[in-house]
């Protein structure tokens, strides 16, 4: 289906999911402060989260976004605040940490966190918009099909490194856990780090073409 080189597509992707970005660093903060169980639900939200600009970058919705400086300051905006938001309430939590083995409390929460995240980052959709084409077959059937596919197999070794970010991350959280002030610490210090995701998104330029 897709004609074009896709070990070269593999290769750049594989570079690209192994340098630490936004993402890797949400999900090692949310696991630190609440645990693995959070961490893999984070990584999972993220990834559905990545499929929706996959998904919209192939319908051409992500282009309409990037286009007009309203719409990507609009949810630039909305994404920054949110990561904000998460980030004043993970630290004000650091006095209440929960036990280990308890982390199961807050999954759903956590996934439903990680895909807002991703989804209203609008830096993802500019990536995805400047990546994925670049690897298209014009000769090739259904553009949009082969920008999906691209775009899930890029999604996919980004959880993959998310993973292992949530694991290693998780190993530091069991040696700490019997030290409840340094947890606090690393709770406080994981919550001003989410913050300081949405103050960058915040400060993101929209990307012009030419």
């Amino acid at each position: 289906m897709i004609d074009t080189n896709i070990w070269l597509f593999l290769a750049a992707a594989l570079v690209i999911a192994a340098i630490p970005g936004p993402g890797i660093f949400y999900v090692a903060a949310r696991t630190l402060s609440e645990g693995r169980a959070s961490g893999f639900a984070s990584t999972a939200g993220t990834a559905l989260g990545g499929l929706v600009h996959v998904v919209a970058g192939s319908l051409g919705i992500s282009a309409i976004i990037l286009a007009s400086a309203e719409l990507f300051t609009a949810v630039k905006f909305v994404g920054a605040l949110y990561l904000v938001w998460l980030g004043i309430k993970t630290f004000r939590s650091a006095g209440h940490a929960r036990p280990l083995g308890s982390e199961t409390v807050g999954d759903k929460r956590a996934f439903r966190d990680g895909v807002l995240v991703e989804a209203l980052n609008p830096k993802t959709a500019a990536f995805f918009l400047a990546f994925i084409p670049q690897f298209l077959d014009p000769a090739g059937t259904s553009p949009t099909l082969q920008f999906i596919v691209l775009g899930a197999i890029s999604v996919t070794l980004n959880t993959f490194a998310d993973i292992g970010v949530v694991l290693m991350a998780s190993a530091t959280r069991t040696q700490l856990i019997g030290r409840p002030l340094l947890m606090r610490r690393l709770t406080q210090g994981s919550g001003l780090f989410i913050a300081g995701l949405g103050l960058s998104l915040a400060l993101a330029r929209r990307p012009v073409n030419g």
